[in-house]
Protein backbone atom coordinates (compact mmCIF):
# COMPACT_ATOMS: atom_id res chain seq x y z
CA UNK A 1 0.00 0.00 0.00
CA UNK A 2 1.26 3.45 -0.91
CA UNK A 3 2.80 5.47 1.92
CA UNK A 4 0.37 8.36 1.52
CA UNK A 5 -2.60 5.99 1.68
CA UNK A 6 -1.26 4.41 4.85
CA UNK A 7 -0.75 7.86 6.40
CA UNK A 8 -4.35 8.82 5.59
CA UNK A 9 -5.54 5.54 7.10
CA UNK A 10 -3.63 6.17 10.33
CA UNK A 11 -5.12 9.66 10.48
CA UNK A 12 -8.60 8.20 9.92
CA UNK A 13 -8.17 5.80 12.84
CA UNK A 14 -7.18 8.65 15.16
CA UNK A 15 -10.07 10.83 14.01
CA UNK A 16 -12.56 7.97 14.31
CA UNK A 17 -11.40 7.06 17.82
CA UNK A 18 -11.80 10.70 18.88
CA UNK A 19 -15.20 10.86 17.13
CA UNK A 20 -14.16 13.76 14.92
CA UNK A 21 -16.93 13.12 12.39
CA UNK A 22 -16.14 16.07 10.13
CA UNK A 23 -12.50 15.09 9.68
CA UNK A 24 -13.51 11.44 9.22
CA UNK A 25 -15.75 12.45 6.33
CA UNK A 26 -12.94 14.34 4.61
CA UNK A 27 -10.46 11.50 5.09
CA UNK A 28 -12.93 8.84 3.93
CA UNK A 29 -13.48 10.71 0.67
CA UNK A 30 -9.72 10.83 0.07
CA UNK A 31 -9.22 7.22 1.09
CA UNK A 32 -11.93 5.87 -1.20
CA UNK A 33 -10.22 7.53 -4.15
CA UNK A 34 -6.95 5.99 -2.97
CA UNK A 35 -8.57 2.55 -2.67
CA UNK A 36 -9.93 2.84 -6.22
CA UNK A 37 -6.50 3.82 -7.57
CA UNK A 38 -4.88 0.93 -5.68
CA UNK A 39 -7.46 -1.57 -6.94
CA UNK A 40 -8.68 -2.26 -3.41
CA UNK A 41 -12.18 -0.80 -3.29
CA UNK A 42 -13.24 -3.82 -5.34
CA UNK A 43 -10.14 -6.00 -4.92
CA UNK A 44 -8.43 -6.91 -8.17
CA UNK A 45 -5.36 -8.95 -9.03
CA UNK A 46 -3.59 -10.50 -6.05
CA UNK A 47 -3.62 -7.92 -3.21
CA UNK A 48 -1.69 -8.63 -0.04
CA UNK A 49 -3.52 -9.77 3.08
CA UNK A 50 -2.46 -6.61 4.92
CA UNK A 51 -3.88 -4.37 2.17
CA UNK A 52 -7.18 -6.25 2.25
CA UNK A 53 -7.43 -5.86 6.02
CA UNK A 54 -6.77 -2.12 5.79
CA UNK A 55 -9.27 -1.68 2.95
CA UNK A 56 -11.94 -3.56 4.91
CA UNK A 57 -11.23 -1.51 8.02
CA UNK A 58 -11.57 1.76 6.07
CA UNK A 59 -14.94 0.70 4.68
CA UNK A 60 -16.13 -0.48 8.10
CA UNK A 61 -15.21 2.85 9.64
CA UNK A 62 -17.08 4.50 6.77
CA UNK A 63 -20.18 2.42 7.49
CA UNK A 64 -20.20 3.32 11.19
CA UNK A 65 -19.39 6.96 10.41
CA UNK A 66 -22.43 7.02 8.11
CA UNK A 67 -24.74 5.98 10.94
CA UNK A 68 -23.19 8.45 13.36
CA UNK A 69 -23.86 11.21 10.82
CA UNK A 70 -27.41 9.90 10.19
CA UNK A 71 -26.65 9.17 6.52
CA UNK A 72 -28.40 5.87 5.75
CA UNK A 73 -27.80 5.95 1.95
CA UNK A 74 -24.07 6.32 2.65
CA UNK A 75 -24.23 3.34 5.01
CA UNK A 76 -25.94 1.30 2.26
CA UNK A 77 -23.09 2.06 -0.13
CA UNK A 78 -20.40 1.13 2.38
CA UNK A 79 -22.21 -2.08 3.32
CA UNK A 80 -22.52 -3.04 -0.34
CA UNK A 81 -18.78 -2.52 -0.83
CA UNK A 82 -18.01 -4.58 2.27
CA UNK A 83 -19.83 -7.63 0.90
CA UNK A 84 -16.81 -8.56 -1.22
CA UNK A 85 -14.66 -8.67 1.90
CA UNK A 86 -17.26 -10.43 4.06
CA UNK A 87 -18.11 -13.03 1.40
CA UNK A 88 -15.43 -13.51 -1.24
CA UNK A 89 -12.50 -13.12 1.15
CA UNK A 90 -14.05 -14.64 4.29
CA UNK A 91 -11.75 -17.65 4.15
CA UNK A 92 -8.66 -15.49 3.72
CA UNK A 93 -9.18 -12.51 6.03
CA UNK A 94 -9.04 -12.74 9.82
CA UNK A 95 -12.40 -12.13 11.55
CA UNK A 96 -13.41 -8.50 12.02
CA UNK A 97 -14.89 -7.42 15.34
CA UNK A 98 -16.96 -4.85 13.43
CA UNK A 99 -18.56 -7.27 10.96
CA UNK A 100 -21.56 -8.38 13.01
CA UNK A 101 -22.32 -4.96 14.49
CA UNK A 102 -22.41 -3.67 10.90
CA UNK A 103 -24.48 -6.63 9.70
CA UNK A 104 -26.89 -5.94 12.55
CA UNK A 105 -27.16 -2.29 11.50
CA UNK A 106 -27.97 -3.44 7.99
CA UNK A 107 -30.71 -5.70 9.37
CA UNK A 108 -32.27 -2.75 11.15
CA UNK A 109 -32.95 -1.12 7.79
CA UNK A 110 -33.81 -4.35 5.92
CA UNK A 111 -37.40 -5.49 5.28
CA UNK A 112 -38.13 -8.27 5.87
CA UNK A 113 -35.19 -9.41 7.98
CA UNK A 114 -35.59 -13.05 6.96
CA UNK A 115 -34.15 -12.23 3.52
CA UNK A 116 -30.92 -10.87 4.99
CA UNK A 117 -30.14 -12.95 8.08
CA UNK A 118 -26.43 -13.87 8.07
CA UNK A 119 -26.70 -16.61 10.72
CA UNK A 120 -28.69 -19.75 11.44
CA UNK A 121 -31.63 -19.55 13.84
CA UNK A 122 -29.62 -21.18 16.64
CA UNK A 123 -26.65 -18.83 16.20
CA UNK A 124 -28.85 -15.73 16.21
CA UNK A 125 -29.79 -16.26 19.86
CA UNK A 126 -26.14 -16.09 20.92
CA UNK A 127 -25.25 -13.05 18.80
CA UNK A 128 -26.56 -9.80 20.35
CA UNK A 129 -25.81 -7.82 17.18
CA UNK A 130 -28.20 -9.97 15.17
CA UNK A 131 -30.75 -10.94 17.83
CA UNK A 132 -31.41 -7.28 18.68
CA UNK A 133 -32.84 -6.31 15.24
CA UNK A 134 -34.63 -9.66 14.96
CA UNK A 135 -36.35 -9.04 18.30
CA UNK A 136 -37.23 -5.48 17.27
CA UNK A 137 -39.03 -6.73 14.18
CA UNK A 138 -40.95 -9.33 16.19
CA UNK A 139 -42.00 -6.80 18.84
CA UNK A 140 -43.16 -4.39 16.17
CA UNK A 141 -45.29 -7.09 14.57
CA UNK A 142 -46.74 -7.97 17.98
CA UNK A 143 -47.40 -4.33 18.82
CA UNK A 144 -45.19 -4.64 21.91
CA UNK A 145 -44.11 -1.02 21.74
CA UNK A 146 -42.83 -0.89 25.30
CA UNK A 147 -40.32 -3.61 24.43
CA UNK A 148 -39.16 -1.58 21.44
CA UNK A 149 -38.74 1.42 23.74
CA UNK A 150 -36.74 -0.60 26.28
CA UNK A 151 -34.59 -2.00 23.47
CA UNK A 152 -32.90 1.38 23.14
CA UNK A 153 -31.10 0.89 26.44
CA UNK A 154 -30.26 -2.70 25.51
CA UNK A 155 -28.63 -1.78 22.19
CA UNK A 156 -25.36 -3.75 21.80
CA UNK A 157 -23.63 -0.70 20.26
CA UNK A 158 -24.44 2.99 20.41
CA UNK A 159 -25.22 3.25 16.68
CA UNK A 160 -28.25 0.94 17.06
CA UNK A 161 -30.01 3.61 19.10
CA UNK A 162 -30.39 5.80 15.99
CA UNK A 163 -32.70 3.21 14.45
CA UNK A 164 -34.66 2.63 17.66
CA UNK A 165 -35.21 6.40 17.94
CA UNK A 166 -36.44 6.44 14.35
CA UNK A 167 -38.82 3.56 15.06
CA UNK A 168 -40.16 5.30 18.15
CA UNK A 169 -40.94 8.38 16.09
CA UNK A 170 -43.12 6.28 13.79
CA UNK A 171 -44.71 4.46 16.73
CA UNK A 172 -45.54 7.71 18.51
CA UNK A 173 -47.30 9.06 15.45
CA UNK A 174 -49.35 5.89 15.12
CA UNK A 175 -50.35 6.00 18.80
CA UNK A 176 -51.10 9.72 18.52
CA UNK A 177 -53.47 9.10 15.60
CA UNK A 178 -55.33 6.50 17.67
CA UNK A 179 -55.56 8.91 20.61
CA UNK A 180 -56.96 11.66 18.40
CA UNK A 181 -59.63 9.29 17.11
CA UNK A 182 -60.51 7.65 20.42
CA UNK A 183 -60.44 10.56 22.88
CA UNK A 184 -61.40 14.20 23.11
CA UNK A 185 -58.77 14.84 25.77
CA UNK A 186 -56.24 13.10 28.02
CA UNK A 187 -54.34 14.03 31.18
CA UNK A 188 -50.79 15.07 30.40
CA UNK A 189 -49.39 12.25 32.53
CA UNK A 190 -51.38 9.58 30.68
CA UNK A 191 -50.48 11.00 27.29
CA UNK A 192 -46.79 11.04 28.22
CA UNK A 193 -46.95 7.41 29.35
CA UNK A 194 -48.78 6.22 26.24
CA UNK A 195 -46.34 8.06 23.97
CA UNK A 196 -43.22 6.91 25.86
CA UNK A 197 -41.99 10.37 26.79
CA UNK A 198 -39.70 10.73 29.80
CA UNK A 199 -40.56 14.33 30.57
CA UNK A 200 -43.26 16.92 30.00
CA UNK A 201 -41.17 19.17 27.76
CA UNK A 202 -40.81 16.40 25.18
CA UNK A 203 -44.56 15.82 25.27
CA UNK A 204 -45.35 19.53 24.89
CA UNK A 205 -43.08 19.79 21.84
CA UNK A 206 -44.78 16.77 20.28
CA UNK A 207 -48.23 18.17 21.10
CA UNK A 208 -47.36 21.42 19.33
CA UNK A 209 -46.27 19.49 16.24
CA UNK A 210 -49.59 17.61 16.22
CA UNK A 211 -51.62 20.78 16.72
CA UNK A 212 -52.97 19.69 20.11
CA UNK A 213 -54.24 22.20 22.67
CA UNK A 214 -52.48 21.99 26.02
CA UNK A 215 -54.13 23.28 29.20
CA UNK A 216 -51.35 23.47 31.78
CA UNK A 217 -53.70 24.61 34.54
CA UNK A 218 -55.76 21.43 34.29
CA UNK A 219 -52.79 19.39 33.03
CA UNK A 220 -54.79 18.16 30.07
CA UNK A 221 -54.30 17.76 26.34
CA UNK A 222 -57.29 18.52 24.09
CA UNK A 223 -56.99 16.93 20.69
CA UNK A 224 -57.64 18.92 17.53
CA UNK A 225 -61.18 18.63 16.18
CA UNK A 226 -61.63 16.43 13.15
CA UNK A 227 -63.31 17.45 9.93
CA UNK A 228 -66.73 16.23 8.90
CA UNK A 229 -65.17 13.58 6.70
CA UNK A 230 -64.38 11.50 9.77
CA UNK A 231 -67.15 9.13 10.73
CA UNK A 232 -68.05 7.95 14.20
CA UNK A 233 -65.67 5.31 15.49
CA UNK A 234 -67.24 1.89 16.19
CA UNK A 235 -67.41 0.90 19.84
CA UNK A 236 -65.40 -2.25 19.15
CA UNK A 237 -62.51 -0.19 17.86
CA UNK A 238 -62.57 1.98 20.97
CA UNK A 239 -62.57 -1.07 23.22
CA UNK A 240 -59.69 -2.66 21.28
CA UNK A 241 -57.64 0.53 21.46
CA UNK A 242 -58.30 0.93 25.19
CA UNK A 243 -57.26 -2.66 25.88
CA UNK A 244 -54.08 -2.17 23.87
CA UNK A 245 -53.23 0.93 25.88
CA UNK A 246 -53.93 -0.92 29.11
CA UNK A 247 -51.56 -3.72 28.13
CA UNK A 248 -48.84 -1.26 27.28
CA UNK A 249 -49.30 0.52 30.61
CA UNK A 250 -49.00 -2.78 32.47
CA UNK A 251 -45.74 -3.54 30.67
CA UNK A 252 -44.35 -0.12 31.44
CA UNK A 253 -45.26 -0.24 35.12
Amino acid sequence: MATNLRALYDDLQRSFNSNDLKKCGTLLSQLKIGLIEAGLLIPQGDPSLDDLVVARDILEIGAIWSIRTRDVPSFDRYFSQLQTFYTDYSSVLPPSKREYPIRGLNLLISTPLSKALPLSADAIVDNPYISHPVNLERWLMEGSYSKVWNAREEAPVEEYKFFVDSLMGTIRNEIASCEESAYESLPLKDAATLLFFNNQSELLKFAQQRGWQVDLSSKTIVFAKKGEENTEIPKEKLITASLAYARELEQIV
